[in-house]
């Protein structure tokens, strides 16, 4: 189940969501039973990402993988990636997604680049 709670003002394409999350799961041969997805405004994910990355700024998204399988988004930031947002939504929804599964592009340079070829190769298939 995958569930969006919409906390933000900015109006959300929660079936490209869903539809991201599903294929990225797909194409990984992964399954999660349950995730949450939380669409918030920059002064609640600022909170979230120092709290618990010690990060005092705002973020497109977060992940969190440790029981709760729970990604937050922010709308606002991600609209500073690019242009069309519901391509640079689908990114982040994407990027969430693999660190949910155990990706890490912080910590080794060959892992980041096979992150980031995947985030690119599922971009392709929605």
């Amino acid at each position: 189940m995958i569930e969006i709670n919409n906390l933000s003002s900015k109006k959300i394409n929660k079936s490209l969501i869903k539809r991201t999350i599903k294929t990225v799961l797909r194409e990984e041969g992964k399954k999660i039973k349950n995730i949450s997805v939380a669409i918030l405004n920059p002064e609640e994910i600022k909170a979230i990402n120092l709290k618990y990355r010690k990060k005092n700024k705002a973020t497109d998204i977060l992940s969190f993988g440790e029981g709760i399988m729970e990604i937050i988004i922010c709308p606002e930031e991600v609209l500073k990636n690019g242009d069309d947002f519901e391509k640079e939504l689908k990114e982040v929804v994407i990027h969430g997604v693999l660190h949910l599964l155990g990706y890490d592009h912080e910590k080794d340079e060959v892992l980041a680049r096979k992150m980031l070829n995947k985030q690119k190769r599922y971009l392709k298939i929605n």
